[in-house]
């Protein structure tokens, strides 16, 4: 892996909390998918999800795709969380128009006799993509890697597949704790594994997404998504301290700060509903904050998103920041928007 360098802005926010020059640098979650036009075509000729996803030379190329268009300060591996679960044995497919189907979870028959056998294709995606940004001059662009939180990948595990409330999961967790340990103790070294990887093929950052934390009350929380994330993130910074961390649990509320100060992430993804005169107040002390513009106002567009863009950049520009959205890009989302949020921001 080459030196680690502080001058790619995001790095440079990460690691020395400060902005390059007083522009914030910024990215987007789930800047790689199905509002381009480009990434359509690479998912028509890939055949199923998984396969797009296990197919180095595609995963690489839309992974690129949004940097060629906008420039972002950052890459983001294309990938998905269930890859996780896939690599340790349970079934697991994409369903057009409903999304991941999961087989029955059996606990005593997930292992890993296949698990980086798997995985690999995912690794050489994110040498792919480093060489890739090498070869087309996003010398500035930092290349981010990224796993599922142990608590959000089992909500899939458990439940089967996508759900609102993931009651079956919670019921878990509060009904049959040995069980539910025992899996989340797998995923957190499968997760770590997994990441260790990443970073080995070059990732520079770790962002880890907990999409569904605030599904838990607050003993649920400390338990299944603080304790876990501060396990990951231990071991990351044993093996590389300088690899930055962002956390992502997304509906957290109140439960944001002790998030941020007990999991030992170096920055903090908020959601939509995250008042960003309380996230400078409160949270930028501590770490720095990423996010969070609602992906609808970056679909409607207009004098609506101008204002929400004004606000969010007026309260946390002066702190430690990368400009984000509050979760992914909406696929209806117009590409000409995008350009002109870059406008914005500039």
């Amino acid at each position: 892996m080459e030196p680690m360098t502080n001058e790619k802005p995001i790095l440079k926010v990460l690691r020395d909390k400060q902005i390059s020059h007083g522009k914030v640098p910024w990215w987007m979650m789930r800047q790689a998918g199905r509002y381009l036009p480009e990434y359509r075509e690479i998912r028509a000729q890939a055949g199923g999800f998984l396969d797009l996803v296990y197919n180095p030379e595609q995963a690489c190329e839309v992974t690129l795709q949004p940097l060629r268009r906008y420039g972002m300060d950052a890459a983001i591996l294309f990938s998905d969380i269930l890859v996780i679960p896939h690599a340790l044995g349970q079934e697991v497919g994409f369903v057009q128009g409903e999304g991941p189907k999961l087989g029955v979870l059996d606990i005593s028959k997930l292992n890993y006799a296949r698990y980086h056998q798997t995985l690999a294709p995912v690794y050489e995606t994110v040498s792919r993509i480093k060489a890739g940004m090498a070869e087309e001059g996003f010398d500035q662009t930092a290349l981010i890697g990224f796993c599922g939180a142990p608590w959000t990948v089992a909500c899939y595990m458990i439940e089967g597949g996508g759900s609102k409330s993931f009651e079956k999961a919670r019921y878990m967790a509060y009904q049959e704790e040995e069980s539910f340990y025992e899996l989340m103790d797998l995923l957190v070294e499968a997760s770590t594994q997994y990441l260790l990887e990443q970073i080995k093929a070059g990732a520079e950052v770790i962002q880890i997404f907990d999409s569904w934390a605030g599904l838990l009350d607050e003993d649920g929380f400390r338990k299944f998504v603080i304790r876990p994330t501060r396990q990951i993130i231990q071991t990351l910074k044993t093996e590389y301290p300088d690899i930055p961390v962002i956390g992502f649990s997304r509906g957290a509320g109140s439960m944001y700060l002790p998030y941020v100060q007990e999991t030992g992430v170096d920055g903090v993804s908020i959601d939509p509903s995250v008042s960003t005169s309380w996230a400078a107040r409160v949270l930028q002390p501590y770490c720095v904050v990423q996010g969070n513009l609602d992906p609808v106002r970056l679909l409607a567009g207009g004098d609506s998103l101008v204002l929400c863009v004004e606000k969010i950049l007026s309260d946390l520009r002066e702190g430690s920041f990368i400009f984000n959205l509050g979760h992914g890009v909406i696929k209806e989302t117009n590409p000409e928007t995008i350009t002109f949020l870059k406008s914005l921001l500039s």
